[in-house]
């Protein structure tokens, strides 16, 4: 019987046809210099450019690869959910398929878990406008300041995860964006790594400045609220550790 996979990897597309070939090349030859059994899950969500027949040919190639499908386009928080509820592998992998991650930072990332539970790739130099630039810095300033946390880049994708961080990521739209502040209010132990950043080689980013900042703004609201209201308790050792059960049945 063969093994399971121990690593996944889930990669969402939205409209990434001329990407994703691209992608896969260079991920199949990341994944050569990886001694693990991996299973690759695209999520499609709701693309109309043809990224669909591309998976499909993808995986009559190679038996690694997964195809999820998204009735509509639902979001990026939705399309990583449909991926975590199927991934098996004890460490989960997430990354763009836009390739403006590289895919060799896989290795970096993996290498940094060791001892903690998650590792965030920090996009240290953005290639990015200057106008995207500056709204990611005030939006990461923002979210650090109502959330009490320090996170150089939190709506990072490129994430390394052991499987049990997911259920620390609630199934709610936007919460893709503060996943290292969830995993950390749910106590796992997180670090950011520097990875490259690319300039987007195709097509145009599916997220604007405008379109982000007021639904951005009331996401960070939503998880100040989770963390206000987060159940704190204190079991007393010594009272229960004094209590024996009751064995003789009566």
């Amino acid at each position: 019987m063969s093994e399971g996979p121990e690593l996944s990897i889930v990669l969402p597309v939205h409209n990434e046809a001329e990407s994703l070939p691209v992608l896969w090349r260079e991920l199949e030859a990341v994944l050569a210099r990886i001694d693990r059994h991996v299973e690759i899950v695209i999520v499609d969500d709701g693309s109309t450019d043809g990224s669909v027949d591309i998976a499909r040919a993808l995986a009559r190639t190679d038996s690694r690869i997964r195809l999820i499908r998204l009735e509509r386009n639902s979001g990026l928080t939705a399309a990583f959910r449909a991926g975590f509820d199927v991934v098996s592998g004890s460490i989960v992998v997430t990354m763009d398929t836009d390739l403006q991650n590289d895919p060799a930072d896989l290795l970096v990332l993996l290498e940094a878990l060791e001892g903690y539970d998650a590792v965030v790739g920090w996009r240290q130099r953005r290639e990015d406008p200057p106008i995207k630039r500056l709204s990611s810095r005030i939006g990461n300033g923002v979210r650090n300041r109502l959330t009490h946390d320090f996170v150089h880049d939190s709506a990072s994708i490129f994430r390394v995860m052991r499987r049990v961080c997911l259920e620390a990521v609630p199934p709610y739209a936007g919460m893709h964006r503060f996943v290292p502040t969830l995993l950390r209010l749910a106590s796992h132990r997180v670090r950011e790594v520097p990875v490259r950043y690319r300039p987007r080689r195709f097509g145009r980013s599916h997220f604007g400045v405008w379109n982000r900042a007021l639904r951005g703004l009331a996401d960070v609201f939503a998880v100040r609220w989770m963390m206000r209201r987060r159940i704190r308790y204190t079991v007393a050792r010594d009272e229960t550790d004094s209590i024996s059960p009751d064995v003789s049945g009566r």
